[in-house]
């Protein structure tokens, strides 16, 4: 981590080379590379599922789960959102914070693998993931991880393309057997959380950026009673 988040203190900053990135080198590497390919990867806006179902939200504590280059992490923390905004690549982050110095925003930036991260448990009001790229372990790793983020009566959101669950393995090897999808998060879901979404519905998508020929969203919005 790049801070320490439970104290308070926003970061503005991306971390450094050696900020003691947290996670798998080797996926660290793998979206570096993918980032350093471009000047720029993604949009720059937020994504749409988001900006639609934090609508109704009062602002609090986020964690915004692979983070990219940051639109997210910025439109929230403009929203008023306190925002802890976690990445494996050290090129998103870097571009990430820039981005938010730019906007005058604080954002705690984490450099680690979600299930590396040492992330205060039960502790954010909203915890985002936007299209994330977790990898699937036989323990469900990431699943638990992402419900044991959210704090009693907070809101977990996550959001993916629909469709990608079912392909084939492709020769650029993209397996989707190797990542978790939104139905391995809601199978996980037990008495103590209440499932607010849980559809199939079409995706506004901000124009250009990797990703824009996707349709459609698989959205899982869940909230934590207790």
């Amino acid at each position: 981590m790049t801070d320490n988040i439970t104290a308070g203190s926003p970061a503005s900053d991306a971390p450094s080379p050696a900020d003691g990135y947290v996670g798998d080198p080797a996926v660290r590497a793998e979206w570096d590379n993918r980032y350093a390919d471009r000047q720029q990867l993604w949009s720059g806006q937020p994504n749409g599922a988001l900006v639609a179902e934090v609508a109704g939200l009062t602002p609090g504590r986020v964690l915004d789960v692979g983070c990219g280059e940051g639109a997210d992490a910025v439109w929230l923390a403009r929203g008023g959102w306190d925002v802890t905004a976690l990445e494996v690549s050290g090129v998103a982050l870097e571009r990430a914070a820039g981005h938010a110095r730019d906007a005058g925003l604080a954002v705690r930036w984490v450099h680690a693998a979600l299930t590396k991260a040492v992330l205060p448990p039960a502790f954010f009001d909203l915890v985002s993931a936007q299209y994330p790229a977790l990898l699937r372990t036989p323990n469900a790793a990431a699943e638990r991880a992402l419900l044991a983020a959210v704090a009693p009566g907070g809101v977990l959101l996550l959001v993916h393309h629909a469709g990608m669950d079912t392909q084939q393995a492709h020769d650029s090897g993209f397996d989707p057997a190797d990542y978790v999808w939104p139905s391995m998060v809601a199978a996980l879901l037990n008495d103590d959380w209440e499932v607010e979404v849980d559809e199939q519905r079409p995706r506004v998508a901000p124009d250009g950026g990797a990703g824009a020929h996707h349709t459609d969203d698989l959205v899982l919005r869940a909230r934590r009673l207790r």
